[in-house]
């Protein structure tokens, strides 16, 4: 006897589900590594982080699906994915329903776009130009680096600023597009949400902040005496502040991961690095505080991000040995690789809510435990942040405070 027609769609769905959820898991894992690698190098020159792992992951997504051979092979455990198919349809979930903007329903505003720069005497393959246009959304525009590639520069950036609301104004640094240049993928992201409960401002007042050196500083401080998201875990807490959610079921959530250290912020990265789910040590109701207070904060962040992909594995394709030749239709797929993928990212935290953005450019020449009292959450000292949506489980930003006064 045939079964029912609906016990078939919804066995389908749950098989895509829960494929999905173990990719997702992956992506996290690779966001936390990432912070575990960039947060080192950011705190050796006492700066504040914030990053987009998820711009990074999908731009390298789509580069997968043009590369062939040992680079590939190379390329797909870091990204956790056994195939560029995988990774594809991950992005285009990701693309079309996670980063869908959700402000017409009263959610937050979110902004993300693809974009593909080709030098003119590069041509793409179609099916990669199909992946690249219909997955992920890219726009592909023909250019001329090699006799104007300070203008493509310039073309790019205001793409970038325009998308980000004008939070990153200079992606590309002078120099870094020359006439040699023949590819850039970048992707742009920007989200802004207000807190489902704001802070009230006229609450808001300064407090010692406490800094890895032993000194401190004296930092505004938010504060509410309602009931919070919280759990307690040996070593750290974890603050969860919801944004107000449009009428699509997403929710988008700030996460703040506080260790009980002063000092502790480094060893609760080493612990969270290699986590696939995050799940585990989310709060997951609502509890009463005693003190609290969390700092405003505004972070802005570029680094050069080749160096921190070679550490994680990702070798060949920065190596004059690369394989495009998935992506290009002639000789020149076999000559092109990655010299640099420049990442810049932009977080303000105040009453109101969150204000974030983030983009990339790659050239190629636990429940809670139930609390019998209130709990403290102080965040006066360093710790660590995230931008989750909670129904899929994607890590849109992470990032550390270490000084709130810094910018």
């Amino acid at each position: 006897i045939k079964p029912p027609k609906k016990i078939t769609i919804e066995s389908k769905t749950l098989i895509i589900f829960f494929r999905e959820s173990f990719m997702i898991a992956n992506q996290t894992r690779f966001a936390l590594r990432l912070a575990n690698h960039v947060g080192a190098a950011a705190a050796f020159d006492g700066r504040n982080l914030v990053f987009s792992p998820l711009s990074l992951h999908v731009m390298l997504s789509l580069i997968v699906a043009g590369l062939k051979g040992p680079t590939c092979d190379q390329i797909l455990p870091v990204l956790g994915s056994a195939s560029h198919g995988e990774l594809s349809s991950l992005a285009s979930q990701i693309v079309s329903v996670v980063l869908s903007d959700a402000s017409a329903s009263g959610g937050p505003r979110i902004v993300f776009s693809n974009g593909v720069w080709v030098d003119r005497s590069v041509s793409l393959k179609p099916s990669f130009k199909q992946i690249a246009s219909e997955t992920y959304k890219a726009e592909v525009k023909s250019v001329d680096f090699q006799s104007n590639a300070d203008q493509v520069a310039k073309e790019v950036n205001s793409w970038v600023k325009n998308l980000t609301s004008g939070l990153i104004k200079e992606l590309l640094p002078s120099g870094s597009v020359d006439h040699n240049t023949r590819l850039i993928f970048g992707n742009a992201l920007y989200f802004k949400g207000l807190w489902d409960k704001k802070f009230d401002a006229t609450e808001t007042t300064d407090s010692e902040f406490h800094l890895l050196d032993g000194s401190s500083v004296q930092v505004p401080f938010m504060t509410s005496e309602g009931k919070q998201l919280l759990s307690a875990h040996v070593g750290f807490k974890v603050l969860g502040l919801p944004y107000k959610e449009g009428v699509d079921g997403r929710q988008f959530s700030m996460y703040l991961f506080l260790p009980d250290a002063q000092d502790g912020l480094w060893s609760l990265l080493e612990k969270l690095k290699d986590l696939g789910s995050l799940d585990h040590y989310l709060p997951a109701r609502k509890v009463a505080v005693g003190d609290f207070k969390i700092p405003r904060f505004k972070v802005s962040f570029g680094f050069e991000a080749s160096k921190v992909l070679k550490a994680l594995g990702l070798e060949l394709l920065f190596s004059k040995n690369c394989d495009l030749s998935e992506m290009v239709d002639s000789p020149t797929g076999q000559n092109l690789y990655v010299p640099s993928v420049i990442h810049k990212s932009f977080i303000e935290v105040n009453e109101e809510g969150t204000e974030a953005a983030a983009a990339t450019a790659l050239m190629c020449g636990s429940s809670s435990p139930m609390y019998l009292r209130p709990l403290d959450f102080v965040a006066d000292h360093p710790f660590l942040f995230l931008i989750r949506e909670d129904m899929t489980g994607v890590v849109l930003f992470v990032g550390h405070v270490i000084n709130p006064l810094l910018v």
